[in-house]
């Protein structure tokens, strides 16, 4: 796999990482779930994943 190829792959992934945590956030706020609950902080961490991902992607991208 290239380098550009695999930069995509993460990308890609990394999106559906935010999308899929968003998704876990809104699902246990419109099921009740207080502000410790499982749902709320699994979603949480699994969004600040993909996010960090993208970062980390578009930084080493970046020249120095």
């Amino acid at each position: 796999m290239t380098g550009r190829a695999y930069r995509s792959a993460a990308l890609i992934l990394s999106a559906l990482l935010v999308i899929l945590g968003g998704a876990i956030i809104v699902r246990t706020i419109l099921l009740g779930g207080e502000i410790l609950s499982f749902g709320l902080i699994f979603g949480v961490l699994v969004t600040a994943l993909g996010l960090g991902r993208i970062y980390i992607a578009y930084r080493s991208a970046q020249p120095r």
